[in-house]
Formats: C-alpha cells, sequence, structure tokens
C-alpha cells in the first residue's frame, strides 16, 4: 500500500504538529551542509563501493528519515489510551442516555417477559451516530477527544504527523463505531481498540490502521 496521502488531503502548512523537516544544509546531509571529512562523498569508496543506504539518501531525500515516527512524540501507552476510551464512552453515554430517555427509546422494556429489542437496537443507532460525531469533530480539530486530552495524548496521521482530516477522522470513526449499531458493540470496540496492545511497531488498533494513524503522547 501506497505511503503518499490521497489527492486533496495533504496536512496544513500551518499544523503546529506536522514534522518538519531537518535543518536547511545539503539535502539532508549527515554533515549540515559542511564538506565531508577527507573530501568527496562521506560514502565514496567504503567498504561496500558506495552508499549504506543501498544509495538512497539517509534522510529520504531531505525530507523525513525513512522511519514513520522520527520527529514526532513517543507512542502512547495502550493502558492510557483504553482509560481515555472509557472516559469518552461515558461523556457521550451520558449524552446518549438523556437523549433516549427524553424520546423514550430505553435500552430495553420489560412488559409481560417481554423485550422490546426495536428500541435497544434504536438506542445503539443513536449511540453509533453521535460516537462517530464526537470523535469526528474532536479528532479534526486537534487530533484530541476530551479523554485524549485530559490524559496527554493526541491522534496523528502516520505519514507526516500532522492531524488527521475531516474524512480521516470519519473514516477512524466509522470503523470503530458503526459495528456498535449492529451487533457486538462491547466486543467490536474492545477488539478493535484492544488491537493497540499487541501491535508493533506503531500500538495501531483497528481503526488506526484503516486511517493510517497513530496515537502518540503530548504529556
Amino acid at each position: 500500500m501506497s505511503s503518499e496521502p490521497p489527492p486533496g488531503r495533504q496536512p496544513p502548512e500551518d499544523d503546529p504538529f506536522r514534522k518538519q523537516p531537518p535543518p536547511p544544509g545539503d539535502a539532508g546531509s549527515p554533515y549540515g551542509g559542511q564538506p565531508p571529512p577527507y573530501g568527496g562523498s562521506p560514502y565514496e569508496g567504503g567498504p561496500q563501493g558506495g552508499s549504506p543506504y543501498g544509495g538512497g539518501d539517509p534522510y529520504g531525500g531531505g525530507s523525513y528519515p525513512n522511519d514513520p515516527l522520527a520527529g514526532m512524540p513517543p507512542l502512547a501507552g495502550s493502558g492510557r489510551r483504553t482509560l481515555a476510551r472509557i472516559i469518552d464512552m461515558i461523556l457521550v453515554g451520558v449524552v446518549v442516555a438523556l437523549l433516549t430517555w427524553g424520546f423514550d427509546v430505553n435500552e430495553y422494556d420489560v412488559d409481560t417477559d417481554k423485550v422490546e429489542y426495536g428500541k435497544s437496537f434504536t438506542q445503539s443507532l443513536v449511540a453509533a451516530v453521535l460516537y462517530i460525531a464526537y470523535d469526528t469533530v474532536m479528532i479534526s480539530r486537534s487530533g484530541q477527544t476530551l479523554g485524549k486530552k485530559w490524559l496527554g495524548m493526541r491522534v496523528a496521521n502516520l505519514e507526516n504527523g500532522s492531524t488527521p482530516s475531516v474524512q480521516t477522522a470519519l473514516a477512524r470513526a466509522a470503523v470503530l463505531w458503526i459495528p456498535f449499531a449492529f451487533c457486538c458493540a462491547c466486543v467490536w470496540t474492545a477488539v478493535a481498540g484492544g488491537w493497540s496492545f499487541f501491535d508493533k511497531p506503531y500500538k495501531q488498533g483497528l481503526h488506526d490502521k484503516a486511517a493510517r494513524t497513530v496515537v502518540v503522547s503530548t504529556a
């Protein structure tokens, strides 16, 4: 899969979180624009007869190192991410409960041992829509939901560290929350988010993989 961002989704130049290229110099030269010692290329006549990077610029053509995480803060811990998600779920869950209570749509109603699953689905659908809207708006603005902000982390584009666009934030939220409305809500949320505990090297949840994002520390 190509690492190039789709057309029309380039991060804004004034994004304070976007990774910055190395200081001006000789196109990313490891000697900071100064002549290499002994004259000529620092890799000429080496034991392999060329660049140890296989002919490539060690700074990726004068932009970023080959490691996408270079220039970014450290990745946030999965435990802290889980706690932030629980905080966000509680905050949105309160709004969902108030809305569904106001419209008489409860998670379930028991009437002579009859459970009205239509109402249960309606509440789950309302919850999924609100979770998607909350995540999309908050992440596209600053990369942070309230839970992430309080616990010192943010979502960043893996490719360049910038704040995700609305399209990226929406895709990320949709993967996490659309299944919430249809089946196995808690199971899917746990699997998608919990994936980061085992994923290497970027600690991505399944929703992060779909949107090509990572969660990094800000504290």
